[in-house]
């Protein structure tokens, strides 16, 4: 499938319409040279609900919408253990892919899809992860320009309410990639490979289940060893209790404005009834048509807090922009917006990009498949209490 510059605008299909198919619709729809052409979705009443909202089909089938002539490439956003079977049926159907983190739950998978893209000449995308996020691109063209040096240690830091917003079954259940190993450590492997820029070396890494009613990795406290010897300390937690917002002006995650709300999840999901009023829940509150989809945040995004440490210059994130700290005291640089909601919109133009420029993604199924790996070994560190090298994980 070739497109030119002056090419009509590339049609995207979502396939799953839960929390991140919900969010990324209006995406889609709002990104200059893109246009949202339709859904699958298994839920009948959100089905409707799209077709509704925006006049566009909604299959039940996912071969339905990838029959669909309009639509160029799809949004994977069904759970993670359908992503492999979803992305190889759209790389067959000649539809390029983005498909949502994690990549997958096994090295195998990953290398399932990444060669069904190639076999079909599509692109493949992994996001979305906060690597796409526009502070972490600009702090890595920041070390590429030479001013700060070589990257040699990131401090990131992130707590949450993750565990407690409503789920179903299996974002709880480890066995089936969930919690946070899988969930939101991708974001913080990705973000830590995208500017250290060198393959993970080892990691050591210790887990928490700290709530019986909720078995699942909660917590986690890594040591990520990179090749070139740069190294990430890595620390999350979803336990509703501190929240790392605090510390970055009550910037929410996506770049609004919050409130401290410490241990709100937790008192709302206590009035929920059973996995099925909390699945419902996890519906109305995340799903298709959720509140807070649409438009551009006052403010960047950004994942808690991460500081970079280089050989000449500490970085961190700021509110628009990024503080560079060196000999010559602090300094802000903005952040200037592009016409796109920032991160996930970068997620679609590097597709469009790569589609219709032919600029090679950045986070392509290698890249995303690294992640894998890296969370893959944590889970397996925190089991043995030792390190663990990418080495003895790839001859495993």
């Amino acid at each position: 499938m070739t497109h030119h510059a002056n090419a009509r605008p590339l049609g995207g299909g979502i396939i799953g319409l839960g929390l991140a198919g919900g969010i990324m619709a209006p995406i889609i729809a709002e990104h200059p040279g893109l246009t949202l052409a339709g859904a699958a979705e298994t839920d009948a009443s959100t089905r409707a609900t799209f077709t509704a909202d925006t006049g566009l089909p909604a299959y039940a089938e996912v071969c339905e919408l990838l029959a669909n002539p309009t639509v160029d490439f799809v949004y994977v956003a069904t759970p993670h253990q359908c992503h492999r079977a979803h992305a190889v049926l759209a790389a067959e159907h000649g539809k390029h892919i983005i498909v949502e983190k994690p990549m997958a739950l096994s090295l195998a998978d990953c290398d399932a899809m990444i060669d069904a893209a190639n076999a079909n000449g599509v692109q493949l995308v992994i996001g979305h992860t906060h690597s796409f996020d526009p502070a972490i691109a600009a702090i890595r063209a920041l070390i590429d320009s030479g001013r700060t040096g070589a990257p040699v240690s990131l401090a990131m830091w992130n707590f949450t309410d993750f565990l407690y917003r409503p789920r179903r079954p299996e974002e709880l259940d480890s066995a089936r990639g969930g919690g946070i190993l899988y969930n939101q450590l991708p974001h913080q492997l990705d973000v830590a490979r995208l500017i250290v820029n060198s393959p993970i070396r080892s990691v050591r890494a210790a887990t928490t289940r700290l709530d019986p009613t909720r078995p699942t990795e909660g917590g986690c406290s890594a040591f990520v060893d990179f090749e070139n010897g740069a190294c990430a300390t890595v620390v999350y937690s979803g336990y509703d209790r501190f929240d790392s917002d605090e510390l970055h002006g009550w910037i929410a995650e996506g770049g609004q404005l919050k409130t401290a709300r410490h241990g709100h999840a937790r008192r709302m999901l206590s009035k929920i009834a059973g996995p099925e009023g909390e699945a419902a829940q996890r519906r109305v509150q995340f799903g298709y048509g959720a509140a807070g989809a649409h438009g551009n945040p006052p403010h960047q995004p950004h994942f808690g807090l991460m500081l970079v440490s280089c050989e000449r210059a500490d970085i961190r994130q700021s509110a628009d922009g990024l503080y560079i700290y060196d000999d010559a005291g602090a300094d802000e640089q903005p952040i200037i917006r592009s016409s796109w909601r920032p991160g996930r919109g970068d997620v679609l133009e590097e597709l469009r990009r790569a589609v219709v420029d032919g600029v090679p993604p950045l986070h392509d199924g290698t890249f995303g498949r690294g992640t894998v790996e890296a969370a893959i070994a944590i889970a397996q560190s925190a089991a043995a209490r030792r390190e663990i090298t990418i080495t003895e994980l790839a001859a495993a």
